[in-house]
C-alpha cells in the first residue's frame, strides 16, 4: 500500500512539472513539423504482381496426339526440336489401317461393278416395257375394230403391267446398288483418314517443348485423342499470365506498358529487365484464400528465346504517368493540425513565412503512394514552399530514450555511497 501511495505522489509531480515548465516556460512555443518542399518531377503509377511465362495461345503448348490405336513406331523429333506446319513428327504402325483401306477400296470397285449391272438390267425392262406398249397399242386397235379377239387385248395388257413393274424394280435395285457405292465411298474415305492418322504431323510452326510417349509404346485412343508431344508455336513471342487482384485490376487497360524480371537473368549484380505490353483483360473471376482475381494477359517480345515456358516473372504493369508535374509527399494530404478540423475536400498544409500554417485546398492527381500530383490552376504556385508531413517526434533524452513529461522521475539509487546507519 505504501508504495501505491508513493507512486500516486510522484506522477503528479511529473504532471504539474510538466504544466510548470513546458507550458509556461521556453517549451510553450509552437510545436515543431516534420516538412517537404514542393518540388516537380515524374510520377509512375504501376500494379506489381507475379505470373507465368506461357506459350502464345495455350499455357502448356499446342498438343499433338494420336486419333487411332496401335504401336508407334518411330518419332522424328524430341524435345527442343523445331517443326514447321504439316511437318512429320512421329508415326502409328500403319499395317491394319492400310489393309482396311485396300479392302474398302476394293468393296468400292465390287459395287460400282454391281451399279453398271444394275443399269444395264432398267435398260433392258425398259425395253420390255415399250415393246409391251407397243403391242398393247397394236391389240387394243384391233379389238376395237373387232378383228382381234377380246382375249389377245387383255394378255397384251397383262404383258405391259408386267413390263412397267419390271422397270419398277430395275431402278429400285439401281438406286440400291447406287447406295451402296455411296456407303462404300465413305468406307473408304474412313479407312483413308485413319491410314492418314497414323502419319502424326505438326499443326503449328513451333518447338516441341514436351513428348508424352516413347517409340514402341502402344496408344490407345478412344474419346479423345492421346496426347503425343506438345508443341510451343513461335517462342519469339511469349505470353505471360497474371492473376490481378480486384482491388488493383479495374487500372489495368490493354496496351500499358509492362516490365518484368525472372530469376534466371541478370545484368551488373541486378535482374534483367524485360518488356511487354497488357494485351487482354479477362473478365473470369476465380477466388484464392478470398481473395478475387482476374487474369491479366501479358504480350512480349522473347530475345533469344531466353524466357522459357514455366518461368515465374514478376511484373509491373504502368497504369499511370505523370511528367514534370508539382508534386507533395502523400502524407502531406493525410495531415490535419491539432484543433483543425477537415473541410471536407482535400487540402495541404503549407508553412507561412510567420512560421504558422495555411490550408490549401488541392486537386489531387496521379499518385504512386509516395508522391502525390497537385493539380488545378494554382498548383504551379506552390512550388517551392513547405508543406507539412507531420509532426515531429519527441527529442531524445540523455539515455537515448525520448522525452515524456508524463513519465515519472524515479530517484537515482547512490552509488558508491554507504547506506546510511539505522538508528
Amino acid at each position: 500500500m505504501k508504495k501505491i501511495v508513493i507512486g500516486v505522489v510522484v506522477l503528479a509531480l511529473g504532471i504539474g512539472a510538466y504544466f510548470l515548465f513546458f507550458r509556461s516556460g521556453p517549451a510553450a512555443k509552437g510545436p515543431s513539423y516534420r516538412t517537404a518542399t514542393v518540388v516537380r518531377a515524374d510520377i509512375v503509377s504501376s500494379v506489381s504482381a507475379t505470373g507465368k511465362v506461357t506459350p502464345r495461345n495455350t499455357a502448356s503448348g499446342i498438343p499433338v496426339g494420336a486419333q487411332v490405336n496401335g504401336k508407334l513406331i518411330k518419332l522424328y523429333v524430341d524435345y527442343n526440336s523445331v517443326v514447321t506446319n504439316g511437318q512429320l513428327v512421329a508415326q502409328i504402325d500403319p499395317l491394319v489401317y492400310q489393309a482396311t483401306l485396300d479392302s474398302a477400296e476394293a468393296q468400292l470397285k465390287v459395287n460400282e461393278a454391281n451399279v453398271e449391272v444394275r443399269a444395264a438390267a432398267l435398260r433392258a425392262s425398259e425395253a420390255e416395257l415399250a415393246l409391251a406398249q407397243k403391242t398393247y397399242d397394236r391389240k387394243k386397235a384391233l379389238s376395237e375394230k373387232k378383228m382381234a379377239p377380246v382375249a389377245d387385248l387383255d394378255s397384251a395388257e397383262e404383258a405391259l403391267a408386267r413390263a412397267k413393274s419390271s422397270v419398277d424394280q430395275a431402278k429400285a435395285n439401281l438406286r440400291s446398288a447406287e447406295a451402296s457405292v455411296a456407303q462404300s465411298k465413305a468406307s473408304v474415305d474412313k479407312a483413308r483418314a485413319d491410314r492418314k492418322y497414323c502419319d502424326i504431323v505438326s499443326p503449328v510452326d513451333g518447338i516441341v517443348i514436351d513428348r508424352k510417349v516413347e517409340e514402341g509404346e502402344t496408344v490407345v485412343s478412344s474419346m479423345n485423342a492421346v496426347p503425343v508431344l506438345s508443341i510451343a508455336e513461335d517462342l519469339d513471342v511469349i505470353w505471360i499470365t497474371a492473376d490481378i487482384p480486384e482491388a488493383d485490376v479495374g487500372s489495368v487497360r490493354v496496351g500499358q506498358a509492362v516490365t518484368f524480371t525472372v530469376d534466371a537473368y541478370k545484368e551488373n549484380g541486378s535482374l534483367r529487365t524485360f518488356t511487354g505490353k497488357v494485351r487482354q483483360v479477362r473478365k473470369a473471376s476465380s477466388v484464392t484464400n478470398n481473395v478475387v482475381t482476374f487474369p491479366v494477359i501479358i504480350e512480349a517480345e522473347n530475345p533469344d528465346q531466353l524466357l522459357f515456358p514455366g518461368m515465374t516473372a514478376t511484373l509491373s504493369i504502368e497504369t499511370a504517368r505523370a511528367t514534370n508535374v508539382v508534386t507533395v509527399p502523400a502524407a502531406a494530404l493525410r495531415f490535419v493540425p491539432q484543433g483543425e478540423v477537415s473541410a471536407g475536400g482535400a487540402a495541404i498544409w503549407l508553412v507561412k513565412e510567420d512560421g504558422g500554417l495555411e490550408s490549401v485546398a488541392v486537386i489531387p492527381g496521379t499518385t504512386d503512394d509516395a508522391l502525390l500530383e497537385v493539380c488545378g490552376p494554382e498548383a504551379a504556385a506552390l512550388e517551392g514552399r513547405e508543406v507539412v508531413l507531420g509532426y515531429e517526434v519527441a527529442q531524445a533524452g540523455p539515455d537515448g530514450k525520448p522525452n515524456n513529461p508524463f513519465m515519472p522521475k524515479f530517484p537515482k539509487k547512490n552509488k558508491g555511497k554507504a547506506p546510511a546507519e539505522k538508528k
